[in-house]
């Protein structure tokens, strides 16, 4: 039997007043009245990163009814909604005078919340008998580096046990909002997986609030502000739900369609909103019935990234000095071949829809106009642009592109549909566009020649994945969403649009480590990550990290892909007829 809240009492007013260290006798599991409490970590000093608690509930003590947890989205949902609210009630405790002592951040507790998405996440985990576990850190009460044992006894004892009853128990909630987070995550699954069969990439349910708040907030701006989308007769389409009427929206086929109008009208918004449809949203984020292929990557130009072996040769082709361009490598690529490279690299990883957003690609890679081919010889332009490979990536690579395009009329001649965004509402101008490029030829010849789809395999050397630092194995830190500290090298992210959080790139700077046990000669990078995915499907998140920390977010593989190829110290080579695959 473990030790119960007396022997905690006891151990906290025994080493009342000793050193920092004497909290590491709180290590370990503790039955109290209520749940069982976790320390895994102990922080070593007030000024350290914080302790690691866990707190386990019982089903019968966290009473959430079955069908809440029946299925993995329900319990997804249900997890975000408890990690949401632990982390907001959390906020709002603040530490008392004497429990900060000015050491560190003693007496803070903290949960990472789960922001507008919702993905499966190690904050709180919901079992499929309705035990709920929830992660977070606690700055153990210090004066100097002085125990405060009294205040470590109150914290513990009364603040912990108050806040779980009031955020982790059906008791705490709204049946109406637990209901709602569990059937809407679950019905956002189920309108994805009906994609595929209605020849869809993407669907965007009537009535949904896309803008958001601004470029730094991601909440929904106000309803009064926004105006709600509402689909073209002519691509609507609707989908089944599993807990609601069926709902109508407008579908995005398979092809290519182009997202056209003028400034500020909505095509930027319109395509962030599908490229974070990869993910399911909470209740009320305006984004719930936006759903995307899971698959779908958001392409743009990222001047000085790192390539590592890329055929890019479908687009860039001999380039002056010879440097080969099939197995293409550079520390400090241009915004053409960068762009290229992402193209490639997201093929490798599986997509089936390239995003695009004129705004953020170079525009030599993009388009070529006919006055600048009667200027610039063919002979002298290395550049394929993607106006030419957009057609042949549908039809011979099934890849489909949504492009947002408002300065360059030659991509009306490659699309399949058009969609005009007029004062945020859109428009099937499909008709309109054909009937416009045959009456404004613009002359321009096709400089698309044969291409393979897909490109040269890469095989990552896992020597050259190196997460160590001096003593330590594994030195990771994450900056921010964007920036990596990988062992004595840096990872930058800001290029990789469809992160979104800081707890999801925690997890995919860790996932990058862990894939290195996949990697070796004759395997290719898709192989890797299929192999990753798979044992991430089977033991979950703690995979990655035996501490069972609180603070990460599940990966998609194309950003976990996208990672792995921007690591500066990376060497690939290219696999062989002898490929073979992760047993």
């Amino acid at each position: 039997m473990g030790r119960n809240e007396d022997d905690l009492r006891r151990i906290l007013r025994r080493i009342d007043g000793r050193g920092y260290p004497a909290y590491r006798d709180l290590k370990g599991t503790w039955i109290l009245p209520r749940f069982k409490l976790i320390v895994r970590r102990v922080q070593g000093d007030p000024f350290a990163a914080p302790s690691r608690i866990s707190v386990i509930l019982e089903p019968s003590r966290a009473g959430f009814a079955p069908e809440s947890v029946a299925t993995a989205s329900r319990r997804t949902g249900l997890s975000c909604l408890l990690a949401r609210s632990f982390a907001a009630e959390a906020r709002k405790i603040r530490p008392g005078r004497s429990a900060r002592g000015g050491s560190g951040r003693s007496g803070e507790i903290f949960m990472t919340g789960p922001g507008q998405v919702v993905l499966p996440n190690t904050a709180v985990i919901v079992a499929s008998d309705g035990a709920v576990e929830a992660r977070f850190t606690v700055g153990l009460p210090a004066a100097g580096r002085r125990v405060l044992g009294r205040q470590a006894e109150k914290l513990l004892l009364e603040t912990v046990p108050a806040l779980v009853d009031a955020t982790l128990v059906s008791a705490a909630h709204a049946p109406g909002d637990v209901r709602r987070s569990v059937e809407v995550n679950e019905d956002a699954d189920h309108l994805r997986s009906q994609l595929a069969d209605r020849g869809l990439v993407a669907f965007i349910g009537n009535g949904a609030l896309l803008p958001r708040r601004s470029g730094v907030d991601d909440r929904p701006l106000d309803e009064r502000r926004a105006t709600p989308f509402a689909s073209p007769p002519s691509l609507e389409v609707t989908l089944a739900r599993l807990n609601a009427p069926p709902l109508a929206g407008m579908g995005v086929p398979k092809g290519v369609t182009l997202l056209v109008g003028g400034g500020y009208h909505g095509k930027s918004t319109v395509l962030d909103a599908v490229a974070r449809g990869v993910y399911n949203h909470r209740p009320g984020d305006g984004r719930e019935c936006v759903v995307t292929d899971p698959g779908a990557a958001k392409i743009q130009a990222e001047d000085g990234r790192s390539v590592a072996g890329v055929d890019i040769s479908p687009f860039i082709g001999a380039l002056p000095g010879g440097q080969d361009t099939a197995r293409f490598s550079s520390p400090n690529a241009s915004g053409s071949t960068s762009q290229a490279a992402a193209i490639v690299e997201a093929l490798e990883a599986g997509t089936r829809l390239i995003l695009i957003d004129e705004d953020t690609a170079a525009t030599n890679f993009m388009i070529r106009d006919r006055r600048m081919q009667a200027l610039v010889r063919g002979d002298d332009e290395p550049i394929t642009p993607f106006i030419d490979r957009v057609g042949s990536l549908c039809a011979d690579a099934g890849v489909s592109t949504l492009l947002v395009i408002g300065g360059s009329g030659d991509y009306l001649d490659v699309a399949d549909r058009v969609v005009a965004m007029v004062r945020y509402r859109p428009h099937d101008l499909t008709d309109e566009a054909r009937a416009v490029a045959a009456a404004h030829p613009t002359g321009r010849i096709s400089e698309a020649g044969p291409v393979r789809w897909p490109s040269r395999h890469r095989c990552p050397d896992p020597r050259s994945v190196r997460p160590g630092r001096g003593r330590r194995l594994r030195h990771i830190k994450v900056f921010d969403r964007s920036t990596v500290a990988f062992g004595d090298d840096r990872i930058e992210l800001a290029g990789v649009a469809q992160i979104v959080s800081r707890a999801q790139t925690r997890a995919v700077a860790l996932a990058v480590a862990h894939a290195r046990r996949f990697m070796g000669d004759g395997v290719a990078m898709e192989d890797v990550l299929a192999a990753l995915a798979a044992e991430l499907q089977q033991r979950g998140l703690d995979l990655l990290d035996t501490g069972m920390p609180g603070n990460l977010a599940l990966p998609r593989m194309h950003e976990v892909g996208a990672a792995l190829s921007r690591l500066r110290s990376l060497h690939v080579s290219a696999a062989d007829s002898r490929r073979r695959s992760v047993d």
